[in-house]
């Protein structure tokens, strides 16, 4: 790394600035002149005892992300303001689904290319198989072509299957 030290300097501070390696590897060329591969632009940044901005987190784990995602459908502000997330004392002894009627079942063998999957049943009847890829999208795959389940039923799926996975 042939940098003086008033050049490793401003690399110090392109990082305070929050750019990322590419980016500093093209400033290095543009402004000093000096041609640097990425990875010798990564072992500057070691030798400077500096760290880029651009790490990516972790992904965060799929019953996390459909936790979040029944936290934000009760959020205040959220359509229709705070909704009640069901507890135990709203069941039924008979009934195993939501008030309403979803009922929610996990497969003991995964659907190909899902983390995890299952079948639901809605209030009015009409069942889907679900789905969690490896991305935390949940996918419904409706019985009857074109069948879209009430607001209400998707709420309550949501908290039955967080509580089915919970329970895993």
């Amino acid at each position: 790394m042939n940098l003086d030290d008033a050049q490793k300097q401003q690399v110090a501070a392109w990082i305070s600035q929050g750019l990322k390696l590419a980016e500093i590897q093209q400033r290095l060329t543009q402004e000093f002149g000096v041609r640097m591969t990425y990875i010798e632009v990564r072992l500057l940044m070691s030798e400077l005892e500096l760290k880029p901005k651009d790490v990516l987190p972790p992904p965060a784990p799929a019953a996390d992300l459909l936790k979040n995602s029944a936290h934000a459908a009760n959020a205040p502000g959220a359509k229709g303001g705070l909704a009640k997330v069901p507890s135990k004392d709203d069941f039924d002894e008979d009934d195993q689904g939501m008030p309403g009627g979803v009922k929610v079942a996990v497969d003991q063998i995964t659907r190909p290319g899902s983390m995890v999957s299952g079948k639901v049943t809605f209030s009015d009847g009409n069942k889907a198989e679900w789905y969690l890829d490896q991305f935390g999208r949940l996918g419904l795959a409706p019985e009857t072509k074109g069948y879209k389940p009430t607001q209400d039923d998707l709420m309550a799926f949501q908290a039955e299957l967080q509580n089915a996975l919970g329970g895993m």
